[in-house]
Order: structure tokens, then C-alpha cells, then sequence
């Protein structure tokens, strides 16, 4: 990448660098041509489970994400957090049974969450600003786990859950590709 790009938050509709970046190199060495196009897909929806009522494990986050990463970009960073201490300001963690988030709205949220539901996610929970969780959930195949199923966590910790519809989803369409040009 030339100069100093940037980066903006994750889902502000900002342009990733990076993946500008690697857009024209496979145009370049495989003679990559795409187009976008809408399709209607099944998807699920990310709803209130109750309408006008989160869940006790969903908060606002009180974090000032913009802040943060301009003083991280200054050299400026917090000391780590205590392991238990919540989650971490301004992120989206993901390991075995357990997702901490922090500093993103809700769009954000139905994007994480395409991994574990196996589909597009789109928000219809009409939750603004911005929110904080750290969901527990047994991994996929426990058999000897005492925390609850991932849609049962959802529901019980976030007062989320998925609901299976359709709607019309941006994909990219392969045009043409060739074998690569050699280095």
C-alpha cells in the first residue's frame, strides 16, 4: 500500500485499505474481473427476543472507540485489563464457547455472528449506539458442558435471537479469472 492510508472503524461504510489493496493484485496477477449484484438469499434476522428489551448481559458501552484508536495510533495504549474484567474496550473476541464485544453497534453484532449462525445475519433489532457483552455458550458437539447451547445463550444473556427469512444480500460475482502471472 503507498503512503498512509486510512483506516476507519469497522462497519462505518470506510473503505478497508487493505482490502483495496489485495482487490488489485488479484486483478492484476490473475486477471481477476468481478461485478457485485443483489441476490435474494435466506438469511436470519437478529431480533429482540422481547421487543424493546435487551437482555441483561447486553449494555451500552461506554467507551469512546474513536478516542481510543487515535491514541493508540499515537503510541498511547491502556494497560491490559484483568482477566474477568470484561470485555475488552473496543473489540470483538472469539474463542471455544465464549465471544467478548465491545465499542460497535449492532450491525456489527449480526456481522460476528454469521461464523456461529452458518448464514448472513442482518440487524432488525432497532438498537442504536453503541453496545458491550461477553457471551457463554457450550461449543458446538459438548457433550459435558454446563453452559447453554448458543441460541439458548443468546437469548437468555442477550435477549437476541435469530429468526430464519430472506433478503436481498451484495455478493460478488466471478467474471473471469486466469492461472497467476509468475512472480
Amino acid at each position: 500500500m503507498n503512503g498512509n492510508p486510512t483506516w476507519g472503524t469497522p462497519g462505518a461504510g470506510v473503505p478497508d485499505p487493505a482490502q483495496g489493496a489485495m482487490q488489485s493484485l488479484l486483478a492484476d496477477r490473475f486477471k481477476l474481473k468481478i461485478h457485485r449484484e443483489m441476490r435474494e438469499m435466506d438469511v436470519y434476522a437478529l431480533v429482540l427476543a422481547k421487543p424493546g428489551m435487551p437482555g441483561p448481559g447486553l449494555m451500552p458501552s461506554t467507551n469512546d472507540c474513536e478516542a481510543l484508536a487515535e491514541q493508540a495510533r499515537q503510541g498511547n495504549t491502556p494497560p491490559p485489563r484483568p482477566a474477568g474484567a470484561g470485555p475488552t474496550p473496543c473489540s470483538i473476541l472469539g474463542n471455544v464457547g465464549r465471544i467478548s464485544f465491545d465499542g460497535f453497534g449492532m450491525p456489527q453484532v449480526a456481522n460476528m455472528l454469521i461464523g456461529q449462525a452458518g448464514r448472513i445475519v442482518v440487524d432488525r433489532t432497532g438498537l442504536s449506539g453503541n453496545w458491550q457483552f461477553v457471551l457463554t455458550f457450550a461449543p458446538e458437539g459438548a457433550t459435558d458442558s454446563n453452559a447453554p447451547f448458543f441460541l439458548t445463550a443468546l437469548q437468555e444473556q442477550l435477549g437476541l435471537k435469530l429468526e430464519s427469512t430472506k433478503a436481498p444480500v451484495g455478493v460478488v460475482v466471478i467474471d473471469h479469472a486466469e492461472k497467476p502471472t509468475p512472480d
